[in-house]
């Protein structure tokens, strides 16, 4: 029961919401571009059948002994260097990748070399902070783009959706992020940093203000 309301709450968050609605209980093999963070150890407690493979810059972010239990692969790499080699062709059944394409330049060909590490019927999710973001005030945690000087170009998910779909998928969702779970949350939330005396985060107000944008899509 425990296991089953955490699963449910993580799941309200799009990235493993799209990822649940894909793989349920199944046996999958994720591709994380991103991975730090905690976040192999956290998609695996609650994707247990999860087989996780990681990419990132390097282990500087946040990792830990657990994450490193939880890893089965990880491939050290900028992703701008298009050298994807490590990484086997038509093995993952999905591509997890949040808040990354932003910090590329040639993000087009980044997804052109993933895309054939994903196996056919397989699926990818891309979030990342759309136009809109340019337009809110700065906050910590970045609400505005230019937050974060590590920020390079601007997307728009028409545009990924069209880079998709010239690599062989099709798009099945697309469009300015909207939890509403998290929305109706947003009060607690704001209520939970005040009593533990933390500074408001700018991700509380992500889903309200419609700072990210995202497309989830199938390889063909």
């Amino acid at each position: 029961m425990a296991s089953a309301i955490k699963k449910f709450f993580a799941t309200r968050t799009p990235k493993f919401y799209f990822l649940n609605k894909t793989v349920g209980n199944n046996s999958f093999r994720l591709l994380d571009v991103g991975a730090g963070n905690h976040s192999p150890s956290k998609t695996t407690s609650i994707f247990p059948n999860c087989e996780y493979h990681g990419v990132d810059l390097n282990k500087d972010y946040a990792y830990s002994q657990a994450d490193e239990t939880a890893l089965k692969g990880f491939y050290e790499m900028d992703l701008t260097m298009l050298q994807y080699d490590a990484m086997p062709d038509d093995y993952f059944d999905y591509i997890n990748m949040a808040h990354i394409i932003e910090h590329l330049h040639n993000g087009q060909d980044v997804l052109a070399g993933l895309a054939k590490k994903l196996k056919t019927g397989g699926h990818i999710y891309i979030e990342y902070p759309g136009k809109q973001s340019t337009k809110l005030p700065s906050m910590y945690g970045t609400l505005n783009y230019y937050d974060d000087h590590t920020h390079v170009r601007i997307y728009s998910y028409n545009e990924i959706a069209d880079i998709l779909t010239q690599n062989g998928f099709t798009v099945l969702s697309k469009g300015m992020r909207r939890s509403w779970f998290y929305i109706l949350l947003m009060p607690a939330r704001i209520l939970s940093f005040w009593l533990r005396g933390k500074r408001l985060h700018a991700n509380i107000f992500w889903d309200v203000l419609g700072f990210a944008e995202y497309v989830y899509a199938r390889k063909s």
